[in-house]
């Protein structure tokens, strides 16, 4: 045998391959945890888990199984560490959170000082990934995954995944995770934007036209699922303290250069015609343009957004050809409109929150030479006392396959 390993020197470095397959489990021995609920307990210093734990079989490509698709279990522990050991008092599996897709927080334990404690579990496991999401729920975290029941998805872990990308891509919900909880949180000079969801309808009444609605605000019939992501909560040095809207969620996305942002659609009351609105499609051109002055008496920011505008729908069928002056009125009117909507955001978030949620904090750093400079200067200290100016800037797309719109009255008369 000396004389074959000495002959063949290569199969001492399969030796040391080999020799870290000790541990291996089969997948049909693990309970993959795809999301995993938080909220309060009543004993103090404690809370409740629960684990969405989904059903490899139906992954397979065979013949159908009869055990359920998923299992849910809701019990009070200490933290995330010790839990999955205790989860197996009645999971017969291997409690896994490698395939771990979302982390769902109840308001109620958002909002409470010893969440950030709590959150900070996840960094001990190895399990947890840094670019999982973060879900605020109105309801306790554990009703929310259970009335959470997609109709086209079988598999759960796949509705949270796209759910999430295009609620992210149409502005309606910001794209974040506990890697940027941590990293905005520590720094404590910015505010953290999570989803904002709910399983419960809301009987109020909103202005769904201008997107100033919630999750649960949206009124929708059919058999569909309940659960509706809309808006999102706001958080200050790792504590929840407001909700924001779509609307509000969209101004903060479009302002904030490191939120991925796709294609926001929307609508604007109609400049020439006060019964119809205008169907717009905004997009970034670029990054913002972020001037700062932090060195004179009183901070100023001043803010330019180029964006582009496609017009989708245009129900009162007026003209707007390439170079005429009612194209030249309808940018002006648009670029006042959006300038107005986001100088009250941002003004919102100097008087009530004391803080902004636009990143631009990273933009300040580069006006001090040291960091220490930098701290001293405490930006979100200064923020609500700063003068910020923004601009958008509006450059038109598409007008649709026909720009030019027939007269109503020649077709009718």
């Amino acid at each position: 045998m000396i004389k074959i390993l000495y002959r063949f020197p290569y199969l001492f470095l399969l030796l040391f391959l080999l020799s870290g397959c000790w541990d291996q489990t089969n997948i049909d021995k693990r309970a993959y945890v795809v999301a995993i609920g938080l909220d309060k307990a009543e004993e103090d210093q404690q809370y409740k888990v629960t684990y969405l734990i989904s059903n490899p079989e139906l992954s397979k490509q065979q013949a159908g199984t009869n055990e359920p698709g998923k299992e849910i279990l809701t019990f009070s522990t200490n933290d995330l560490m010790t839990a999955k050991k205790l989860a197996n008092t009645v999971v017969a599996k291997e409690i896994s959170y490698n395939l771990l897709t979302v982390l769902v927080v109840s308001e109620d334990l958002a909002r409470d000082k010893f969440f950030l404690r709590l959150i900070y579990d996840s960094i001990k496991s190895r399990d947890i990934a840094r670019d999982t999401p973060i879900i605020v729920s109105k309801e306790n975290a554990s009703k929310f995954l259970i009335e959470n029941e997609p109709k086209l998805e079988t598999r759960i872990h796949k509705y949270f995944e796209l759910i999430m990308e295009s609620g992210s891509e149409s502005g309606f919900i910001p794209k974040s995770t506990l890697h940027s909880f941590f990293r905005i949180t520590e720094a404590d000079a910015d505010l953290f934007l999570a989803p904002y969801g709910t399983t419960e309808k809301s009987d109020n009444k909103k202005d769904i036209l201008n997107d100033d609605f919630l999750a649960g605000e949206f009124q929708v019939e059919g058999e569909t699922n309940k659960t509706q992501l809309i808006g999102s909560a706001l958080f200050k040095e790792g504590e929840m303290i407001a909700k924001l809207t779509a609307k509000e969620t969209r101004i903060a996305v479009l302002l904030n250069d490191t939120l991925d942002m796709g294609e926001l659609l929307t609508t604007y009351p109609d400049p020439n015609n006060e019964d119809y609105r205008l169907g717009v499609r905004v997009m970034k051109k670029e990054g913002n343009k972020v001037n700062m002055n932090l060195k004179q008496t009183i901070p100023s920011i001043d803010v330019e957004i180029p964006i582009r505008v496609d017009i989708l729908a245009n129900h009162g069928m007026k003209n707007y050809s390439k170079d005429s002056p009612e194209r030249e009125e309808l940018k002006k009117y648009l670029e006042e409109q959006m300038t107005k909507e986001i100088s009250h955001f941002v003004k919102k978030t100097q008087e009530d929150f004391k803080g902004e949620p636009f990143g631009w904090s990273l933009t300040a750093r580069k006006q001090f030479k040291t960091t220490h400079e930098y701290e001293a200067f405490d930006f979100m200290k200064n923020y609500p006392s700063m003068n910020v100016k923004v601009k958008v800037s509006i450059e038109f797309g598409n007008f649709g396959r026909q720009s030019e719109m027939p007269s109503i009255g020649e077709m009718r008369d």
